[in-house]
């Protein structure tokens, strides 16, 4: 099974590799745009892995029309709807929010 490599900082992993994080904000970067409903992506930090499928995807204008669409409990469960669009916005500059946000929609695999 091929599986797309994407990093992830350490608190973020684990929440995904907990199963508690099952929406993962990327920008729409032009390497991204392909990605798709069923593909695979194994999360990185540090040597740890993890694997998910992607449920779906879904693009957006900004963070926050993202957060307020997708809800931030899935997004990360630990952190308000604005401490988690203070966090995206520091990750995405407003140049990068400009390309467009991407909801993937994520389940882990076992």
């Amino acid at each position: 099974m091929s599986a797309r490599r994407m990093n992830l900082y350490r608190q973020y992993f684990d929440l995904v590799a907990e199963g508690r994080k099952t929406v993962e904000v990327r920008v729409q970067y032009e390497h991204l745009r392909d990605l798709a409903a069923g593909q695979y992506i194994r999360f990185t930090c540090d040597r740890d892995e993890c694997l998910v499928r992607v449920v779906r995807v879904t693009r957006y204008t900004s963070s926050e029309e993202m957060l307020d669409a997708e809800g931030p409990a899935d997004v990360d469960p630990d952190s308000t709807h604005e401490e988690q669009l203070a966090n995206i916005r520091r990750i995405y500059g407003p140049q990068k929010e400009a390309l467009g946000v991407l909801a993937l929609r994520i389940a882990r695999v076992d």
